[in-house]
């Protein structure tokens, strides 16, 4: 909020694409034989419908990362700005973008995954998509359910060390 003489102002920001996500659910989906997977209705309207594009990446996990387009150019953007003279910066640049490949949804909703992405992630034919924020991994179910297996016993711990460092 500004003043200008007797006057108060709002200054109100009309939100960005990249605000507009707010992705969520656990999905099981199958991969057809020609290594496409379809996105569920409800995942589908999340994205805002049949036009969206999206781009695919690897994981930091033995995952894929599945980005809107307007979220990758921005996380794009961002890893852009690292300095590449510096060996650890131009490493990470490196492996940020390997793989990185713009899908399109077919007439039926579904995405062709890459071929080498799908082997990086051992995805064969069962997956999940775990989507949250504005971003969907897709895991193989075998590997999903590992990391599942190995979540903290005691998830309150686990909130107190990430978040009670806040203040409130």
């Amino acid at each position: 909020m500004g003043k200008c003489g007797k006057y108060f102002y709002i200054c109100i920001r009309k939100p960005t694409e990249l605000n507009v996500y707010n992705l969520n659910g656990e999905y099981d989906v199958r991969i057809d034989s020609k290594g496409r997977i379809r996105l569920p209705s409800i995942l589908l309207s999340q994205l805002g419908g049949e036009t969206v594009r999206l781009v695919v990446n690897r994981g930091f996990e033995k995952c894929l990362l599945l980005y809107p387009e307007s979220v990758w150019i921005e996380k794009a953007k961002e890893v852009n700005q690292l300095n590449p003279y510096i060996k650890k910066n131009r490493e990470f640049i490196r492996y940020f973008h390997r793989g990185a490949t713009v899908l399109s949804l077919d007439a039926m909703a579904r995405v062709l995954l890459p071929k080498l992405l799908c082997e990086h992630a051992g995805i064969d034919q069962d997956i999940v998509l775990l989507a949250y924020h504005e971003q969907i991994e897709i895991w193989a179910k075998e590997e999903y359910l590992g990391m599942v297996a190995r979540e903290p016993k005691d998830y309150s711990s686990l909130a107190e060390e990430v978040f009670g460092h806040k203040d409130v």
